[in-house]
């Protein structure tokens, strides 16, 4: 992906913030205790969020006490997220990109970035959060994937023809997705300032009826990004599918990656 199509597709969650608060999956209560326990949060934790939403990570780190500036572009999530935070005066919502809000050097213990890393520029998304954090502060990573060998694996195996039929970028025959398939060794956060990378994993399953199914897929930006007449006609396509084969409700299988480095 450009980094043009990439500043583009970030910013499509904006238009369905509340959508988006309302359906995306939560991220796993186990995730988040082993968040605080490898980033050692607490009461006196300074704690920077990358992009984060309505604030679905932000809540819960919220508890710990942990004084929170979360970075939102888009202005309807950053609302949401206010919203969400309203209870928490040591968390507070900064409006505008990552890569161009100022933050003072070394002046956090931990950056975090929930379902948000891919989507900074490249030349930004290592060497900014390594000049904010403090030496021996934690950058954590999570990451969601579908695992579309999991869950109702059939109903995914299915779907691919809706998609070739109204999706153009398409591919044809995707393979399903196993957990295998998804490396555990990547380079994202590879870098001189960062050492000791650990790996948490967790897998769950949600099933949806169909209504929620069809809202779930309104909150990705690949579907937000089709034509009007392509992506109606995709939903439609999936939800016929559901009702009539499914008996009106699929499972989706996630894995919840957390990876956690330390600042030299």
């Amino acid at each position: 992906m450009s980094p043009a199509d990439r500043r583009e597709l970030r910013t499509t969650f904006d238009a369905v913030a509340e959508r988006y608060d309302e359906i995306r999956p939560h991220y796993p209560s186990a995730l988040v205790a082993e968040l605080v326990e490898l980033a050692e949060i607490g009461p006196a934790s300074r704690i920077l969020e990358i992009g984060c939403g309505t604030g679905q990570l932000t809540v819960p780190l919220a508890t710990t006490g942990a004084d929170i500036t979360a970075v939102e572009l888009g202005a309807g999530l950053a609302a949401v997220a206010e919203r969400n935070l309203a209870e928490f005066p040591h968390a507070r919502v900064v409006r505008g990109a990552f890569e161009d809000v100022a933050l003072p050097d070394t002046a956090f213990d931990l950056v975090v970035a929930a379902t948000s890393f891919h989507w900074i520029d490249e030349a930004v998304r290592l060497a900014k959060p390594a000049r904010i954090l403090r030496a021996g502060g934690r950058l954590a990573v999570v990451d969601t994937h579908h695992v579309s060998a999991g869950g109702t694996a059939a109903f995914f195996a299915d779907a691919q023809r809706c998609y070739e039929a109204w999706d153009p970028d398409t591919p044809r025959d995707l393979p399903a997705t196993r957990i295998s398939d998804i490396p555990v060794d990547r380079p994202d956060l590879a870098a001189p300032q960062f050492t000791g990378a650990q790996l948490r994993r967790h897998v769950e399953d949600v099933t949806y009826k169909t209504d929620a199914y069809v809202r779930l897929l309104l909150t990705y930006s690949g579907h937000l990004a089709l034509a009007d007449h392509l992506r109606e006609g995709l939903l439609g396509c999936l939800a016929t599918l559901i009702d009539g084969r499914y008996g009106g409700a699929v499972t989706k299988q996630y894995l919840f990656e957390l990876r956690v480095a330390q600042r030299r």
